[in-house]
């Protein structure tokens, strides 16, 4: 997900997305022990993208 779309995202949505992604990188996780990953990097862009939803949740509950 890009910045733009992000912001665009309500409160509820972006915890949705959040929780949709930790259950991707723990299946992630599980592909790596078994060596069935076809993309490696989308072990970090997964972890990237929920850094950026947690700091866009964090600025929407202060404000």
């Amino acid at each position: 997900m890009k910045k733009q779309e992000i912001k665009k995202l309500s409160k509820d949505e972006v915890i949705k997305n959040i929780d949709k992604l930790k259950k991707d990188l723990f299946n992630f996780r599980f592909q790596k022990i078994n060596s069935q990953v076809t993309d490696p990097s989308k072990i970090g862009q997964t972890k990237k993208t929920i850094a950026r939803l947690k700091t866009t949740l964090k600025g929407k509950l202060n404000a």
